[in-house]
């Protein structure tokens, strides 16, 4: 069986941290620190390969990173399925018993890859299981919902989350100009806002899937269904202003605190749990449960256990193994399939392709992110090819040999459903009975949150606000009116009173 440590070893040439120093093509090197110069007081000879290849090799070490998400850290584990959900799924990673080897990565969204840990933002989740049947990732956040429904506008909230093109500066009106405008935003902003929005450290928070995928069991029978990761080490967060504290002090707590826990041993675990729905309750429930700026009450569809996962291996190089790894809501397997959550839709082609920029078209023979499944693919060449097919098998899918797909049930539909019209459609969610963008996050505000978590809830709105236009100040308050009227009143109060300050 691949483990944990297996994959964490994948790549690593142990041969060249031993023995005289080479160039990359074996032979050996006569100095490290000397160049060849015209004599002693000439000028630097261009055919000392060395000192040439050294030097252009050095100057690209670095690849784009990632446009969100750039600040992160990682570690290796494995999942662990203690119960049985084979009558939801026939996915091999899910049925009892079943020990998968996988790969975690926490990030922040908009921070660069030298921003702070503990920026107030939402945290990424994503999870890349090594399963016999291929690669399966899980992209998600720290929070069950997302700030927008349609990946059109993904874009355009990046960049208001990101700097001015003039100044080079984060903006709050910028940021507050995109959340007033687009009223979805509010459940998200209000978790954002609220304690999750900076999290102690990684292992001390939740993970969520987010969006609605959907599950296919041996009957070909379909269920919807919401990821839920359950921290085992007790949820904590910090304040603004011991986040700030922090900051000065340490701008990689996250990443330090989860490299250095797995290094002792105190191996982090989160329980695996889902939100199972019938197939046929999506048409009638009360809020479209395919929209990703919505959660489903959990009354409603309580949280199944399924198992456990625990991060057990630290990478052994950061750079190949963490900066590298590539997640895409597109690696599914069999079992598991799409939803028309239009987020995800968007998502399934966004990211892979983030993936054929940022680390090139064979981002997939990657050690860190190649299957421990066989892979046998008609895509051939491109930049970086370091894996090639028989020269002897066929090169195309029609061909006489029979090299080709299989023949199975629902091997590449990916989830199908009913689709509402057949007419090409530009436009909203089909509305559900409560489809309100403001009810969920009032729901959080008034029957969720804790006094003491509503009192910083309104201090942290009233912070961020600083530097926002008089007409975006307005917007603003109409924005937490229309989720609370204490919490709009609140704000306005606080604020107003720092302005005065």
């Amino acid at each position: 069986m691949t483990s944990s440590k297996d994959i964490a070893d994948q790549g690593m040439d142990t041969g060249t941290s031993t023995g005289a120093t080479t160039r990359l093509n074996g032979a050996p090197v006569s100095s490290e620190q000397h160049s060849i110069t015209t004599g002693p007081q000439g000028g630097v000879s261009v055919h000392d390969v060395h000192l040439i290849e050294k030097l252009t090799h050095f100057n690209r070490e670095r690849i784009p990173e990632r446009v969100v998400h750039a600040k992160g850290g990682g570690a290796f584990g494995e999942l662990t399925i203690t119960e049985d959900v084979s009558k939801y799924t026939k996915a091999g990673l899910f049925q009892p018993g079943t020990v998968t080897p996988m790969l975690a990565r926490f990030s922040t969204v908009a921070g660069e890859q030298g921003s702070p840990d503990g920026w107030r933002d939402v945290r990424g989740f994503a999870l890349k299981f090594y399963t016999d049947e291929g690669n399966y990732d899980i992209v998600g956040n720290n929070t069950p919902v997302f700030f927008i429904r349609d990946g059109i506008k993904f874009p355009d909230f990046i960049h208001s989350q990101k700097r001015l093109p003039d100044t080079g500066l984060r903006d709050a009106n910028m940021q507050w100009d995109f959340w007033t405008s687009s009223p979805e935003s509010a459940h998200q902003v209000t978790y954002l806002m609220g304690d999750r929005g900076i999290p102690k450290t990684w292992r001390n928070m939740d993970g969520f899937g987010s969006h609605t995928y959907q599950w296919i069991n041996e009957a070909g029978e379909r269920f919807w269904v919401k990821y839920h990761f359950k921290t085992r080490q007790g949820w904590d967060f910090l304040t603004d202003a011991e986040a700030a504290e922090l900051v000065g002090q340490d701008t990689d707590h996250s990443r330090k605190d989860l490299f250095e826990a797995i290094e002792r041993g105190d191996f982090p675990t989160w329980d695996v749990k889902v939100q199972i729905m019938p197939f046929d309750d999506a048409a009638g429930y009360r809020w479209n449960p395919f929209d990703l700026t919505k959660t489903w009450s959990q009354k409603d569809y309580p949280l199944i256990p399924v198992g456990h996962f625990t991060l057990n291996e630290n990478p052994r190089n950061f750079f190949a193994q963490i900066e590298q790894a590539a997640f895409a809501p597109s690696n599914l397997v069999e079992g598991i399939g799409f939803s028309p959550d239009k987020m995800l839709l968007a998502r399934a082609f966004s990211y892979a392709d983030a993936h054929r920029y940022r680390l090139g078209v064979n981002s997939d023979q990657i050690p860190v992110n190649r299957p421990v499944s066989q892979v046998n693919s008609f895509s051939q060449d491109g930049a970086a090819t370091h894996r090639f097919a028989d020269p002897k098998l066929p090169v195309h899918g029609s061909n006489a040999a029979g090299r080709g797909a299989q023949e199975s049930a629902d091997h590449g539909d990916l989830g199908l459903w009913a689709a509402e019209g057949e007419e090409p459609f530009r436009g909203a969610y089909l509305q559900h009975p409560e489809d309100d963008d403001f009810i969920q996050p009032g729901i959080l505000v008034r029957e969720v949150l804790d006094d003491a978590a509503r009192d910083r809830l309104a201090g942290n709105i009233a912070g961020a606000m600083d530097g926002v236009s008089p007409e975006v100040e307005e917007r603003v308050y109409q924005y937490w009116t229309n989720v609370d009227e204490w919490l709009g009143a609140e704000v306005r109060k606080r604020f107003t009173a720092n302005k005065e300050a």
